[in-house]
C-alpha cells in the first residue's frame, strides 16, 4: 500500500512536508542523509521533489523526525510550521525564544488537533472572515476606530459590550482560540495560514480583563496584518512599529465603542450631576475592561481630566478592594483551554469510536481520569437536548 501511495503522490508537496518536519526537529540535510545512508544532495533532491523517496526511506525519516508516515502522505495541503513563521518574522534573543517556544509549539499542536477532529467528523469550523482591512496612509486612531465600527456592524454587535468575546471570535468569525500557560509577561500568540486559518493563544494566568484585551489586540492583527505572526509581550519594542501601534489602538474602540460609552457616561453623569468613582468602577465592569483602560479611554474622549489615572494611582487606589466593597462580581471567565466546538467534536469522535479514551484525554490536555470525568459530564449535558428535528428548527429560526 505504501508503494502505491508513493507512486501517485505529489513529490513536490511530499518534499515540502519532509523539509518542514526536518527543520522543526532541528536536523540538517546532512543529518537526514545519515538517517537513510545517503548523501546530503539526495535529501536536497527529495525535498525539491526531484527524486522519488523509497518506502523504507520515508519510514526511517518519519521515525527520525518524530512523526507518523501518514503525516507526509495525507491529502490535505501542507502549511508552514509555526516555529518557521515566527523565526522568519521576529528577532528575539535566545532566552526569550526559549521562554515562548513551548507555547508556540503547543498552539500549533492544538490547532492541528482541531483540524484533525474537523476532518474526522466532517464538521469544518465556519470561516466568516472579512477581507483584510487596508490601512495604509491612514492615521492610527482613525484607522483603529474605523475597523472597530466596521467589525461591530459586520458581526451584529451594535454599540453594546461584548461579554462573551472569546465565543464571538470563535463561533461568529471562526478563529481558533486556546488559553495556554505562558510566562507572565507574554499576553498572546497569533498566527495564520490558509489551512489552519486564524489561530490565537491567550495567557490563561492573566485576569479576564487583560485576556479580553489581548484577544482584541490579536484580532486586529488578524483583520489588518493577517499573514504576519505575532508574539505579544511586555517591553519587546524599543521603537513600536506602526502595525503594533494600530493593534494597541484597536481594543478601546472595539470593546468600548464611542457612541455606547458616551451614552452610558451621560446617563450616569445626569443622575448625580457628576461622574463618581463608583460610576467608574461600575462602567469598567459593564464593559469588562480594567479601570486603567476605561480611564484612559475617557481621558481620550475628554470626559475626565487628563492625568486622572495617575492621580488615582498616587492616592493608592486598591482596585480589587473597591470592587469587593461595591459587590461587583468578577467578570465571568472561561477557564477551559480548548474551544467549546473543539470539545464537542472530541466527545462525538470518542462516542463514535473514532478515537480512544486516551486520545480524547490528550486532545483536551488532561489525564485519563479527568478526561473520563469531562466525557461523562458532556454526555450528561448532551442527553438533555431536544430532539434532532426540533434542534434544526430552532437553529433555522435563530438564523432567520
Amino acid at each position: 500500500m505504501a508503494t502505491n501511495v508513493l507512486d501517485n503522490i505529489d513529490l513536490r508537496r511530499l518534499g515540502e512536508r519532509l523539509q518542514q518536519a526536518r527543520k522543526k526537529c532541528g536536523m540538517t540535510q546532512a543529518d537526514a542523509g545519515q538517517v537513510i545512508d545517503a548523501a546530503r544532495t539526495t535529501i536536497v533532491a527529495i525535498e525539491k521533489g526531484d527524486r522519488r523517496i523509497k518506502p523504507n526511506e520515508l519510514i526511517q525519516l518519519a521515525r527520525a523526525y518524530g512523526r507518523a508516515v501518514s503525516d507526509f502522505v495525507r491529502s490535505t495541503p501542507p502549511s508552514e510550521p509555526f516555529e518557521v513563521q515566527f523565526r522568519a518574522a521576529y528577532r528575539r534573543n535566545q532566552a526569550e525564544e526559549n521562554q515562548i517556544k513551548p507555547s508556540i509549539d503547543r498552539l500549533e499542536e492544538l490547532c492541528r488537533n482541531y483540524l484533525e477532529l474537523e476532518q474526522a467528523m466532517d464538521a469544518p469550523l465556519p470561516r466568516n472572515y472579512p477581507q483584510e482591512y487596508e490601512v495604509a496612509n491612514m492615521p492610527i486612531e482613525a484607522a483603529a476606530e474605523s475597523i472597530a465600527i466596521a467589525e461591530r456592524q459586520r458581526l451584529g454587535l451594535g454599540d453594546a459590550p461584548i461579554p462573551l468575546l472569546r465565543d464571538i471570535l470563535e463561533q461568529s468569525v471562526g478563529i481558533r482560540i486556546f488559553y495556554l500557560e505562558m510566562p507572565p509577561k507574554y499576553s498572546e500568540v497569533y498566527s495564520y495560514d490558509e489551512q489552519l486559518g486564524g489561530c490565537m493563544a491567550i495567557n490563561i494566568s492573566h485576569p479576564e480583563e487583560r485576556r479580553r484585551w489581548s484577544m482584541a489586540h490579536g484580532y486586529l492583527h488578524f483583520l489588518a496584518h493577517r499573514y504576519k505572526p505575532v508574539v505579544d509581550f511586555d517591553g519587546q519594542y524599543q521603537r513600536i512599529p506602526e502595525s503594533e501601534r494600530l493593534a494597541e489602538a484597536f481594543p478601546p474602540y472595539f470593546l468600548m465603542p464611542t457612541s455606547g460609552l458616551l451614552s452610558r457616561f451621560n446617563d450616569m453623569y445626569r443622575t448625580h450631576n457628576k461622574f463618581t468613582p463608583t460610576n467608574l468602577f461600575t462602567l469598567a465592569h459593564y464593559y469588562g475592561v480594567s479601570i486603567e483602560a476605561l480611564v484612559y479611554r475617557l481621558e481620550g474622549m475628554s470626559l475626565v481630566p487628563s492625568g486622572t489615572w495617575e492621580r488615582l494611582k498616587d492616592r493608592g487606589l486598591k482596585v480589587r478592594q473597591v470592587q469587593q466593597e461595591l459587590e461587583l462580581e468578577d467578570i465571568p471567565r472561561r477557564t477551559d483551554m480548548v474551544p467549546i466546538h473543539y470539545q464537542h467534536l472530541a466527545i462525538e469522535a470518542l462516542d463514535q469510536g473514532l478515537i480512544t479514551e486516551g486520545r480524547f484525554s490528550h486532545l483536551l490536555g488532561v489525564d485519563r481520569l479527568e478526561g473520563r470525568r469531562i466525557a461523562e459530564e458532556m454526555r450528561e449535558y448532551s442527553s438533555g437536548m431536544v430532539e434532532p428535528v426540533m434542534y434544526i428548527d430552532l437553529l433555522d429560526l435563530h438564523q432567520a
